[in-house]
């Protein structure tokens, strides 16, 4: 029987999961998901041990960006170099936190897909119920938030073609860029 929370999220994430698997998609700065200069609410997601973790662990103290994940998203695997390149530039002055949704695949799968392919983030949650989702009103996998240090979103984008580096230097610089 499946909980009622992967159902929920099979429906938010139906024309999403589509989307994701069918269409290279490259929108980025754009008002997409939760709305620029908002602050999201706080959310309880689990680690990969199945232990809560308040996201406020990470927002509002320093940058952040957030990437809205799966093992199966192609546009995902693409984006990963830059994540990557773009946390080693930025080094402990950005967090960098991955959320992995609760769309077909589990946490083991999760652990499983990690161990072969290692991330240089330490902070992968699971989204299990889809809290997160909806709370950063997240579309589809590939979905990037970035936030500046008062928890203040100043970059939203989708799929592969986004500018990592871009969103990174805002959540920095407060939305600037500069």
């Amino acid at each position: 029987m499946k909980s009622r929370g992967v159902g929920m999220m099979r429906g938010v994430w139906g024309v999403g999961l589509i989307a994701c698997l069918a269409t290279p998609l490259a929108a980025q700065d754009e008002q997409i998901g939760i709305a620029h200069g908002a602050t999201p609410a706080a959310v309880t997601i689990e680690d990969l041990d199945g232990k809560s973790v308040d996201l406020r662990r990470h927002i509002g103290k320093k940058p952040v960006l957030i990437e809205f994940w799966a093992t199966w998203c192609p546009l995902c695997e693409a984006l990963f170099p830059r994540i990557a390149a773009a946390a080693r530039t930025y080094g402990d002055r950005v967090d960098v936190v991955v959320i992995a949704v609760a769309v077909n695949q589990s946490k083991r799968s999760i652990q499983r897909h990690l161990e072969r392919h290692p991330m240089p983030f330490a902070s992968v949650y699971w989204d299990t119920d889809g809290r997160t989702t909806r709370a950063f009103q997240a579309p589809q996998t590939s979905y990037v938030v970035a936030l500046d240090a008062t928890g203040r979103v100043v970059y939203t984008g989708l799929g592969d073609g986004q500018n990592i580096e871009d969103a990174m230097k805002r959540a920095v610089t407060g939305g600037s860029g500069r």
